[in-house]
């Protein structure tokens, strides 16, 4: 496992407190340039009108888990705020992951991004669409470096 840090990872913002919820989620990817493809999502998030950045965690490039026959995985952490509800939120990285070109085939199979939803302020909720907090954020690791590697308590 390495991190790698760039222009856009880490960075921390004034937090935009216009924006009622904050959002931290998981990125990650596999298939292609992922790190151009990060900064790319950073230029994304940063344009829209419906989220603002407030910090982002260093790319950490690590093994592969579940289906091991695949490239390793980058994965950072971001920090978002948000108006939107935690269901549009998700709505909203979806549609996201298929405009940067996700294909969902099988569970952990390789991927161009993959945005999750790590937790919602401090809501916990289990719907058939959306668990909150992620139900296993504590037993990866792709989310708990990046997610020590904040400056700010989450």
């Amino acid at each position: 496992m390495k991190f790698f840090y760039d222009r856009f990872f880490p960075i921390i913002k004034t937090e935009n407190r216009n924006y009622k919820h904050k959002a931290v989620i998981g990125i990650g990817g596999n298939q292609g340039d992922v790190r151009k493809r990060f900064k790319n999502l950073y230029v994304y998030f940063r344009r829209s009108s419906l989220v603002s950045i407030s910090e982002t965690s260093p790319i950490l490039k690590n093994p592969p888990f579940g289906y091991l026959d695949q490239n390793d995985f980058y994965n950072a952490i971001m920090v978002i705020r948000t108006s939107l509800s935690s269901k549009r939120f998700l709505k909203f990285l979806l549609y996201i992951e298929k405009i940067f070109g996700r294909k969902r085939s099988f569970k952990n199979a390789p991927r161009k991004l993959d945005l999750d939803i790590i937790f919602f302020d401090k809501i916990k909720t289990k719907t058939r669409s959306l668990i909150l907090p992620h139900p296993y954020w504590r037993e990866r690791e792709s989310v708990v470096l990046p997610l020590l590697s904040l400056k700010r308590k989450i």
